[in-house]
């Protein structure tokens, strides 16, 4: 097994967790309505204890102290895909993300379940048992609003038309992609995209919103080779700002 392809995978997905969750920390006081405060809030603790486990992986194999890994790269090091470093925007544009992405990463941790390279199938099984959470927050609301008012339709609509894009995103293969499925640490984007398609079809079927044809969309790609939106330093810069005073500091 190629280590630096393992690496590969491992910073992608940790990268993901890591700027998704500080995103969805950013709700917490501004939500319409206190529930999804406490949601929101908690999905983001969630993800960043993912992403935890996932950089303790790499230190395993070399990497630097997950500390040191989160706050002290900038930008173009970083794997994660565009989607996730996006401002919140409007309550519906961050319902479809997280809706999007919650439903590609619960396929992703299960199909991880079962890799070849045990650690991180060890921690596959963990987070895709808090995953089933988060969709099932992400579905309830989305059969909710996108079943209710002709406002919230429309609104739900456009947000999943501009981000269906950056979405495909997420399925974006790099390098690694052959060698990964050949060592069985991983199944292979295609694979997980095409379930991602028949899942999310399934849900918005049930609401009065339609899916995009993705065959006619141009993908949005360049992040998991470090090619990002403006966007994305001024969170890291927010993020390391505590860290960089005093990395020696102990809690």
């Amino acid at each position: 097994m190629n280590t630096e392809a393992l690496k590969d995978l491992l910073y992608r997905l940790a990268d993901d967790q890591l700027i998704l969750g500080h995103r969805n920390s950013e709700w917490n006081g501004l939500g319409p309505i206190l529930e999804e405060d406490i949601a929101f809030s908690s999905m983001a603790q969630d993800k960043l204890g993912h992403s935890l486990q996932l950089y303790t992986l790499l230190h395993q194999l070399g990497e630097a102290e997950p500390d040191t890994v989160a706050f002290t790269r900038n930008a173009p090091q970083f794997h994660c895909t565009q989607l996730v470093e996006l401002p919140i925007g409007e309550y519906d544009f961050s319902l479809i993300r997280h809706f999007l992405f919650d439903h590609a990463e619960i396929l992703r941790f299960e199909a991880l379940s079962h890799s070849h390279y045990e650690p991180l199938a060890q921690v596959a099984r963990k987070l895709k048992g808090e995953l089933k959470y988060h969709i099932l927050h992400a579905n309830t609301w989305i059969k909710q609003l996108g079943s209710s008012t002709e406002e919230a339709i429309e609104r739900l609509q456009n947000s999943l038309n501009y981000t269906l894009p950056y979405a495909l995103g997420l399925f974006e293969k790099t390098a690694a992609e052959d060698e990964i499925i050949a060592a069985g640490i991983f199944v292979g984007e295609d694979e997980i995209k095409t379930r991602w398609q028949e899942n999310i079809t399934k849900i918005l079927r049930q609401t009065a919103l339609e899916l995009p044809d993705a065959a006619t969309l141009t993908p949005v790609y360049g992040g998991r080779t470090g090619e990002h939106t403006e966007h994305l330093q001024p969170l890291l810069d927010e993020m390391a700002e505590v860290f960089r005073v005093d990395p020696t500091a102990e809690w």
